[in-house]
């Protein structure tokens, strides 16, 4: 992992603690992985639902804040996601994606995916916080 992108993960320290790394980071498109661990599980053993929602909150709003206008901030307003599969074993990698950059709010689609197959869609919208 570079320096740059290791700083975006320090930046965040739960995302850190979850185990989120990252393996790309630019305006256009943010990539990670989270490895499935027990204790990111159900008490079936499948990844819990809040810890696939944290990897791609985690993912779409570093999405966000690098397409940000300088000076400015962002903070998530809506998260919505969709579960497809359960993920029993292995990793999770994520893509995320900005489906819209404005002046006031940004939103950013991420890909969740376990050895190609979909687990989980995020889309989030995020409020352009400027110094105003």
């Amino acid at each position: 992992m570079s320096t740059v992108t290791q700083e975006l993960i320090d930046r965040q320290p739960f995302a850190a603690h979850c185990g989120i790394t990252l393996q790309a980071a630019a305006p256009e498109e943010v990539r990670g992985a989270l490895a499935w661990r027990a204790e990111l599980c159900t008490t079936y053993g499948t990844m819990h639902g809040g810890a696939i929602m944290t990897f791609g909150d985690t993912l779409g709003a570093l999405c966000g804040f690098l397409n940000l206008p300088e000076g400015a901030a962002t903070s998530t307003i809506e998260s919505k996601t969709n579960f497809f599969r359960g993920v029993p074993e292995g990793e999770v990698t994520g893509v995320a994606r900005p489906l819209h950059v404005g002046r006031t709010t940004i939103v950013v689609q991420t890909d969740i995916t376990r050895e190609g197959r979909r687990i989980a869609q995020v889309t989030q919208t995020q409020a352009v916080l400027t110094g105003r």
